[in-house]
C-alpha cells in the first residue's frame, strides 16, 4: 500500500482469526507474559472465568499483522492503542475489520474492531508511517 492510494473511509479486508489453545498460549509465551490465565485452564476457572483467555499482548501482536497484510511490509508501525473488552477464548473466532479514519501525507490512522461471539474484543488505533510510491 501506498499514501498516494489511501483515503479516509477506506475500509481493510476482513480477518477472522480461530482462537485455539495453541495461539492464546503462544502468544502468551511469545510475549513473555507468563500470567496463569494465558496458559493453564484450572488456574483461570479458580480466577472466574471459564477458561483461559487472550492477553492484550497478543492482541496487539494480531492487530499490528492485521495493519501490516493491509499497508505492505514496508510500512511502518509509529503508534497502537488497544481498548480490551469481552476475552478471546479457546473455540471462538476474532473477526478484525478496519478503516481509515485519517491521513496526513505519508501517516495513516486506523481504526480497528476485533469482535467475537461475545461482542467487542479489542477496539484500537493504529497510526502507521506508509513508504512513497515505487516508479
Amino acid at each position: 500500500m501506498n499514501r498516494e492510494v489511501v483515503a479516509v473511509g477506506d475500509v481493510l479486508p476482513e480477518l477472522a482469526v480461530p482462537i485455539t489453545r495453541t495461539l492464546i498460549v503462544a502468544g502468551a509465551l511469545a510475549t513473555r507474559d507468563y500470567e496463569d490465565v494465558h496458559h493453564d485452564p484450572q488456574r483461570a476457572v479458580e480466577r472466574g472465568t471459564p477458561d483461559t483467555y487472550m492477553s492484550i499482548n497478543n492482541t496487539n501482536g494480531l492487530v499490528g499483522r492485521y495493519v501490516t497484510d493491509w499497508a505492505g511490509p514496508a510500512a511502518r508501525l509509529t503508534k497502537l492503542k488497544t481498548r480490551l473488552g469481552v476475552p478471546n477464548f479457546p473455540g471462538d473466532t476474532m473477526t478484525l475489520t478496519g478503516e481509515v479514519v485519517a491521513v496526513d501525507g505519508d501517516t495513516v490512522r486506523i481504526a480497528v474492531r476485533g469482535t467475537n461471539s461475545k461482542g467487542a474484543h479489542a477496539l484500537s488505533e493504529i497510526t502507521v508511517l506508509l513508504p512513497e510510491a515505487t516508479p
